[in-house]
């Protein structure tokens, strides 16, 4: 027998301005439900979510909220000035008879005390004072917009295994991929106003959605084709002598309504990459380096060499010394010791997680362009209107002051600034916060194109396992290890280091019984493979040198007309060297984890 339902949203119009935001939107939430809510930046999530915490009106529609049933919210922005500690706005929250222990279990896991002072709490301290109060009274339904926003990786798995083992039913927003695929058993598509469920979780949704927009796209290149026949019995098949049908010319009519009135999906941001000229083939050099705040060790004796090309993650708890590493490996901040050395002709282009790039009082077009309506982008000079179309931004935005933009739109507009200048260092804090799950695809693959070397903070698991070929992450007491892939790889690893300690144990012990533990063999990288090891980063080089070539090449307007044959020829000769580029980058990946493998293990 199906669970009765807690909430129900039927028919949810509303309207801003003269712009329609939600069209007969609608959501039912039963007992036990994981529902994750999704959809572009703009498109009335955190809106629609709202209404149905009952903060916000529709223009019509109908709410209903089982009667007993309990709801608790978690807003992307808390407001906690009128109580002046954490524990005070925590406490709050809970019903009559709720435990104030949960409160305080609830703050100490998310790293607050409760005894601090909510006007001087940082906005990512109060986004986990709101978590608290709303996990707190272990309501029937929680309504969470954006929940992992300002967590941290461990805080993060936390709140997981909280939720799934909670018997809330819940409603979440979130851009974290692996976060939705996880907990959610339901899918909301919020759509153009309008909402579409799959009855399965996000793991399975954006096949579903890929399929969905293309049969779209398959129904109106049908409808234009029926309209081009019609006008074509309008223009041929009545003579002068014979009155029109005039019913097919009324359904004429309504099949160009219908197409007129078709509202396409939102397109993707487009982002074009403004070459700087290739960096040395050593980016970064650093031995032995140590940096302390306040004589506690944030990096000690960490030694790295970064080469041209590479994409390094960084990732540990909030206060690890992350953006601290970060600073360092880029010579922004001297080190207490230890040496570190820039590679030549380096250009930097940096995207600040705190935005402090931002003036709030610019507008959209200011930050783009500062000293006019043009921009150079990618080698061409554009309008700055045609670059804000690129990631999304309307015509009408332009004079938009950046304060009222929403996360969403900030992110974008910070990523816009950031690689519009010239840069072959790509320096990435937090990217992830605030973008939506397309604009992230197309952040990957830009990433995955970019012709220089990307160091990258963030707490995004999926992302880091698409596009890190290397993870820092810290071990405690300022050391910092480094290992191969992304973060699935580094927990497999540490997961293999762990067991194989423990198999030590026995080994340890049955020699005091007089048994001699045989002295395990010192393993060794073959010679096939270290010679390999040596000489693919240099083939790697000259395919990306032949690649840039034949790119340059097959970039020239005139090539296809005059030589065609040349044309077809260097297209084949590119795809080649791409798939070329492609398993040479895979078997050093392989090679250089063996390596590194094998010395830990001598270690």
């Amino acid at each position: 027998m199906a669970n009765p339902p807690l909430l129900t949203l039927q028919n949810i119009s509303l309207t801003f301005g003269v712009t329609p935001l939600l069209r007969e939107a609608g959501l039912t939430v039963s007992t036990g439900d994981r529902i994750c809510l999704v959809g572009r930046n703009g498109s009335g999530k955190s809106t629609f979510l709202k209404i149905a915490a009952g903060l916000a009106e529709a223009d019509s529609g109908e709410r209903f909220l089982h009667p007993g049933a309990t709801v608790r919210y978690l807003e992307q922005d808390p407001d906690l000035s009128a109580w002046s500690t954490v524990f005070d706005y925590v406490r709050a929250g809970l019903a009559p008879g709720d435990d104030e222990h949960r409160a305080l279990y609830y703050l100490n896991s998310l790293g607050l005390t409760g005894d601090e002072h909510t006007a001087t709490l940082s906005g990512g301290e109060r986004r986990r004072a709101a978590l608290a109060r709303a996990l707190a009274p272990a309501p029937d339904l929680l309504l969470l917009d954006e929940p992992t926003n300002h967590l941290d990786l461990p805080a993060i798995e936390w709140l997981e295994d909280e939720l799934k083992s909670g018997s809330s039913a819940f409603v979440l927003i979130s851009h974290d991929r692996r976060f939705l695929s996880n907990l959610s058993r339901r899918t909301v598509w919020l759509d153009r106003g309008t909402t579409q469920e799959l009855n399965k979780g996000f793991a399975a949704f954006e096949d579903w959605r890929d399929d969905l927009l293309e049969k779209e796209a398959e129904e109106q290149h049908k409808l234009s084709r029926e309209i081009a026949r019609e006008e074509h019995w309008v223009r041929y098949g009545v003579t002068a002598r014979r009155k029109r049908n005039v019913r097919r010319m009324r359904e004429l009519g309504d099949l160009k309504d219908k197409r007129r009135n078709y509202e396409k999906s939102t397109g993707l941001a487009s982002i074009e990459q403004t070459d700087a000229g290739k960096s040395g083939k050593r980016v970064v050099e650093a031995t032995g380096l140590a940096k302390s705040w306040d004589n506690t060790p944030v990096v000690r004796d960490f030694s790295i060499r970064i080469d041209r090309g590479e994409r390094i993650g960084l990732i540990g708890p909030n206060g690890a010394g992350k953006t601290t590493l970060l600073n360092l490996l880029t010579g922004k901040l001297e080190p207490d010791a230890g040496e570190i050395r820039l590679g030549t002709n380096l250009e930097i282009a940096t995207l600040d997680q705190h935005r402090a790039a931002l003036n709030p009082d610019w507008t959209v077009k200011e930050a783009l362009s500062p000293g006019g309506d043009m921009i150079e982008v990618g080698g061409q000079t554009k309008h700055v209107m045609a670059y804000m179309k690129d990631f999304l931004f309307r015509p009408e935005q332009a004079g938009t002051p950046v304060r009222t933009l929403s996360g969403g739109e900030k992110a974008r507009l910070l990523l816009a600034r950031a690689l519009a200048r010239p840069s072959n260092l790509l320096v990435l804090d937090e990217p992830t916060n605030d973008l939506d799950l397309e604009t992230l695809d197309l952040l990957e693959d830009f990433i995955a194109g970019y012709d220089g070397t990307v160091l990258l903070i963030t707490h995004d698991r999926d992302f880091l396992d698409r596009i890190a070929q290397r993870v820092i992450a810290p071990e405690g007491g300022g050391k910092w290890q480094i290992y191969a892939g992304g973060y699935s790889d580094m927990m497999a690893q540490r997961g293999a280091d762990v067991a194989a300690r423990k198999a030590v144990k026995p080994a340890a012990s049955g020699k005091s019984s007089g048994t001699a533990a045989p002295k395990a063999e010192k393993r060794k990288m073959a010679n096939k493979d270290r010679y390999a090891l040596e000489k693919l980063p240099g083939e790697i080089d000259r395919l990306n040198q032949t690649i840039a070539a034949l790119e340059a090449e097959l970039a020239a307007p005139e090539l296809f007309t005059r030589n065609p044959e040349r044309f077809a020829a260097a297209s084949k000769q590119l795809a080649d060297a791409q798939a070329a580029l492609d398993a040479k980058e895979t078997q050093w990946l392989e090679l250089e984890a063996l390596r590194e493998e094998i010395e830990n293990d001598s270690v």
